[in-house]
């Protein structure tokens, strides 16, 4: 009698392959979906995110932290973009205590130290102004791996219009950037949600 089975195998392992192989299959498609969601997502929130301004907003506030931030902030300031010029001097990248930018003719230059020297302290402080000087408008001057953040952060704290516009960066700060990006949005949405 001739039979088609190999000596030690149950007649259950063909269909018992299938189901692996269709598990593998399943798991290689959710791995590549994910991958697919968390380099678009990376794309839209810290490569290319939305940037741009009017000609003229009420305040141009300058984050603190890695970038030609400063230069680009001065630079709007000097083409008459906005009357108040608000310079954020929390971290190592500018001094504390030092001057933190030269006069601009016509430009009232505000400097600060945040309390936390965080984005949400600079959000917090720049709100804070914003009620004082009655602004509608706020152009934030950071990094592009920053944009989002620091706008969800400025929503919270400024019920006016924020428009980014974004300084650029040595290429080697793009990697630590992005995934330090990653980290402080997640906390930014779950845990830190106030103003």
């Amino acid at each position: 009698m001739l039979t088609n089975e190999v000596p030690g195998r149950s007649a259950d392992a063909a269909p018992q392959q299938r189901k692996r192989r269709i598990r593998r299959r399943t798991l290689a498609i959710t791995a590549l979906v994910l991958v697919a969601a968390f380099s678009a997502g990376t794309a839209r929130l810290f490569v290319c995110p939305a940037t741009g301004m009017p000609a003229r907003v009420d305040a141009i506030v300058m984050m603190d932290g890695p970038g030609y931030r400063l230069h680009t902030a001065r630079g709007l300031a000097w083409q008459d973009r906005a009357p108040v010029l608000v310079v954020s001097r929390g971290s190592t990248f500018y001094g504390h205590g030092s001057s933190c930018a030269p006069p601009i003719p016509q430009v009232k230059v505000i400097c600060f130290d945040p309390n936390p020297a965080t984005t949400q302290g600079e959000a917090e402080f720049a709100g804070r102004l914003a009620k004082q000087y009655h602004w509608h408008s706020i152009a934030l001057v950071t990094i592009t791996p920053q944009d989002s953040r620091a706008r969800l952060r400025m929503e919270r704290c400024f019920s006016g219009h924020v428009y980014v516009m974004t300084a650029p960066m040595p290429f080697y700060y793009w990697p630590y950037e992005i995934a330090y990006e990653w980290g402080a949005t997640v906390k930014a949405l779950t845990v830190n949600r106030s103003c």
